[in-house]
């Protein structure tokens, strides 16, 4: 394995730089997720026509660029970097994967050219709160998470040659803006219980959809991280078209394997903002003076930093590792034949570097850093929220011990019977 980018990914990761220096500052950040759509629409329009980011890691065969999640990744890091608001996470990372993994030619032919050029966004609906486990980041879900054929989640019945959804889906990221929903919903009841996507076409666009349909409400909701636009969508016998040619697709493994790579590029973006916020609060403890000196002189201060910067450090190995087995494999297709799913773990070490860095940041800024228009706070409430949306650290990393086979000596899920014969024995 060569560790070192290629001059390609390098130009990648400086043109992005680049752009967001000029266009993303805090106070265009602040002024950007007070829009209607959560985000600078002409940033976006940037970054789509004049870097083709929604497409990064398309195939150019649907109008992508070609490249693979580790060079989305890098992006994703400068992003993180200035917390810069797009709707990058909920469409190229989540939706256009699921698309070119589960869809249709017919499908990929015409949603996939739209979501690369940017023209078209998108955002993946599940129940509850369930993204995480829909993911497989936290648990196996292969369980009954997006209704169980009980009230709640929601629910999809066959009706003529079409399909119905009914019921309700919060915290979608950037589900108040998007112009395609692919939403999980429980089908079979009883007998044939399973989870199926389904596409339902709620914005004018390219990808011929006409308007807000009947039965679709979508509000959006006070969020932690307000860069992190989440909406509450309520379907009410919504006419919705199934992803794929048959009900038999393999969603879950779908799901799993899309949820690895946007946990790579999740943990590269949370890296970003980590180093961003330890260069901030490098920088201001050394103007910064007490008792006639700069406070990053005193060796509690250094201690303290060093600790983050190793940290940081060691999250952006995970990080560029996870992105680099996530490209490994095709776009869409998860990890097959014995790919490493380690996603998940370079998230959590992610996270947990930007909690701290952001933590730090706020408390070596004194009473400035306290205050709530601090930009300090931003990162720190990015670290919560993405917890609250894809964690926590904790659950994180008991997925990945559980899956290496931790507690009980072999690859799978944990069984506390294994423990309990164990220590009978």
């Amino acid at each position: 394995m060569d560790a070192r980018f290629t001059a390609e990914q390098e130009e990648i990761r400086r043109t992005v730089r680049e752009l967001l220096l000029k266009r993303c500052g805090p106070e265009e950040v602040r002024a950007a997720v007070r829009t209607e759509e959560g985000y600078d629409a002409g940033l976006w329009a940037a970054l789509s026509d004049q870097l083709g980011l929604p497409g990064l890691a398309l195939p150019e065969a649907y109008g992508g660029v070609g490249c693979s999640m580790t060079e989305l990744a890098l992006a994703a890091e400068e992003l993180g970097r200035g917390l810069a608001p797009s709707p990058l996470l909920s469409g190229s990372v989540l939706v256009a994967p699921l698309i070119l993994a589960l869809g249709t030619e017919q499908q990929r032919a015409e949603l996939l050219p739209p979501l690369a050029s940017g023209r078209l966004t998108a955002a993946l609906a599940v129940p509850g709160g369930a993204l995480s486990t829909a993911l497989a980041l936290t648990c196996d879900n292969r369980g009954a998470w997006s209704g169980g054929g009980r009230a709640g989640g929601v629910q999809a019945r066959r009706l003529g040659d079409g399909w119905r959804l009914y019921g309700e889906a919060g915290q979608v990221l950037d589900g108040h803006s998007a112009g395609l929903l692919v939403v999980a919903a429980h089908t079979g009841g009883y007998a044939r219980s399973r989870t199926l996507l389904f596409l339902v076409r709620v914005g004018r666009g390219d990808a011929g959809g006409a308007g807000v349909g009947a039965g679709v409400m979508r509000v959006r909701q006070t969020s932690v991280d307000e860069t992190r636009p989440v909406a509450r969508i309520e379907l009410r016998d919504v006419r919705a078209e199934l992803l794929g040619a048959d009900d038999a697709a393999d969603v879950p493994g779908a799901l799993a394997g899309v949820g690895d790579a946007a946990a790579a590029v999740l943990a590269a973006e949370a890296v970003g903002a980590a180093d961003r916020a330890l260069e901030r609060t490098v920088a201001y403890v050394r103007q910064r003076e007490q008792f006639g000196r700069p406070i990053g002189s005193f060796q509690a201060v250094k201690h303290r930093l060093a600790d983050v910067y190793v940290a940081v450090r060691a999250a952006r190995s995970a990080a560029y590792y996870a992105a680099w087995a996530a490209g490994t494999e095709s776009p869409g297709e998860g990890h097959r034949g014995g790919g490493e799913r380690v996603g998940g773990l370079a998230l959590a070490q992610a996270l947990e570097a930007l909690r701290v860095a952001a933590g730090e940041g706020i408390q070596l800024h004194g009473g400035i850093g306290f205050t709530w228009e601090h930009e300090a706070h931003s990162y720190f409430k990015r670290a919560a929220g993405d917890e609250l949306l894809f964690g926590p650290v904790h659950r994180l990393r008991g997925r990945a011990a559980d899956a290496a086979g931790v507690f009980t000596g072999r690859s799978g899920e944990f069984d506390g019977r294994d423990v309990r014969e164990e220590v009978r024995g």
